[in-house]
């Protein structure tokens, strides 16, 4: 119950942190990509999860395969809403999508920056719903700073521990 609590409010504290530079600078600095990103980051915190330099990468190769695909194939189209059966634009956005899976796998698998929330990040960017070299770079600086403040907060729970053991210990 408190692993579960405590991933939680985590998990939802480095989540406040973004939605509040979103909510205050009107951009998309919260995207589906972050939620299992989050997730990851403070659930497996002590396991063997890629390190806070592969996250970044990853996601920044999923941004650029992503808006790499969307430019080529996309049509300039965006998925929010179903395209019409056997139209143009649909068949643009899944060869978007199509390559833009391929180019992320085998990028991440190639840097050894393996982290698959960035095959959300790059589909979010390959439909067209964040396809901006602006958008993408925001993905990007997002996750640095979710990734960073994670770090930091580790930080202070190790202190906090360590405090705490050392009182106990006295």
């Amino acid at each position: 119950m408190r692993r579960r609590l405590g991933t939680s409010l985590y998990a939802g504290g480095l989540f406040t942190i973004l939605g509040v530079i979103a909510w205050a600078s009107g951009q998309p600095f919260v995207f589906p990509s972050l939620g299992p990103t989050a997730f990851v980051l403070t659930f497996e915190h002590h396991s063997d999860r890629p390190s806070p330099a592969r996250i970044v990468a990853s996601h920044l190769i999923g941004g650029l395969a992503g808006l790499l695909a969307w430019s080529l194939l996309g049509g300039q189209v965006a998925i929010t809403a179903t395209p019409p059966p056997l139209s143009m634009a649909g068949l643009g956005l899944a060869a978007s999508a199509t390559l833009s899976i391929m180019l992320t796998s085998w990028a991440m698998i190639a840097t050894d920056a393996v982290h698959p929330p960035a095959c959300a990040t790059t589909l979010i960017v390959s439909l067209g719903l964040l396809s901006t070299p602006r958008q993408v770079a925001i993905i990007v600086v997002a996750v640095a700073l979710l990734v960073g403040v994670n770090a930091a907060g580790e930080r202070v729970v190790e202190r906090v521990d360590s405090d705490i053991a050392i009182t106990q210990s006295t």
